[in-house]
């Protein structure tokens, strides 16, 4: 796949969204966990069923690397077993990968992932920009040779985010910097739909800086992080996309995985209410934005 499947899929459900599987245990609902199973499978379970509930209604999905690790050893066994469900169900399937610091480590995940042995299939990876361009560099050949899509991180929705993120660095705020890295290298590697398979992850809850990050860098597709964080809305995130209602996709966790807690039911229609909370999200998003 690449960053024009995602877009085809995009356009063909008419809703710009894409879940995150990051849960809390606590966000399952009441009693799921059953007797002598433990916390990694039910957690797997649960992500599972969600898959199958939002099928055709939410055309990607975001799986976090760290959120099955630290479930323990069973974690890793869960993580490929709900990535290859949301291939199945024909999903956009976009990894968050562990924080890398170093080229080696870089090397050893792009190998991993995309590698032979294909450890944690996925179409899309998420990274830091930050690092630099050699922890980026190690990607590439997968993102041009296998059609891979590489999303780094350039802005992130936290409140403490402009501490560093915001700060001007010569004429460029920081994270215009990490843009401007991240927009070289997706140069080369542009896809039909005219959006470059090295993305961008943004934070959805700066108006300004999405307008920026757009108008700035028209190939550069951008995933609009945290829906879920105060501050962020649809009309934010609509700053993102073109006028054809393309080039960027809005990331919702739980909003919509924990949308129970939320309706403050007693956990029993948790899927009901996350297919209720997609749909809502997709008209929210749809009202300024327009799919064509």
């Amino acid at each position: 796949m690449s960053m024009d499947v995602l877009q085809e899929k995009i356009r063909k459900a008419k809703n710009p969204s894409m879940v995150d599987l990051a849960l809390k245990a606590s966000d399952l609902a009441p009693g799921f966990q059953l007797e002598g199973e433990s916390s990694a499978a039910a957690y797997g379970r649960f992500c599972r069923e969600l898959l199958g509930a939002l099928k055709g209604i939410v055309p990607a999905v975001r799986v976090g690397f760290t959120a099955f690790a630290v479930l323990g050893p069973d974690g890793l066994h869960e993580l490929q077993s709900v990535l290859e469900a949301a291939a199945a169900n024909g999903y956009y399937v976009l990894l968050e990968a562990p924080y890398i610091l170093s080229p080696m480590m870089a090397q050893a995940t792009a190998d991993a992932v995309w590698g032979d042995h294909m450890l944690f299939p996925c179409d899309g990876l998420i990274i830091s920009a930050y690092p630099g361009s050699d922890v980026l560099k190690p990607f590439l050949p997968y993102v041009k040779d296998k059609k891979k899509d590489l999303f780094p991180v350039v802005r992130t929705s936290n409140k403490s985010a402009p501490e560093i993120q915001d700060l001007l660095t010569g004429t460029r705020l920081v994270h215009g910097a990490a843009a401007d890295l991240v927009n070289r290298f997706g140069a080369d590697n542009i896809g039909k739909t005219g959006y470059a398979r090295v993305g961008a992850v943004a934070g959805g809850n700066s108006a300004e800086s999405l307008r920026n990050l757009r108008m700035k860098y028209p190939r550069l597709f951008l995933l609009i992080d945290d829906v879920d964080y105060s501050g962020c809305n649809a009309k934010i995130c609509s700053n993102a996309f073109d006028r054809f209602g393309h080039g960027a996709v809005v990331c919702a966790g739980p909003t919509i995985t924990a949308a129970w807690k939320l309706a403050e039911t007693d956990g029993t229609d948790y899927l009901e209410q996350a297919v209720s909370a997609a749909e809502r999200l997709k008209k929210n998003l749809t009202r300024y934005v327009t799919v064509l």
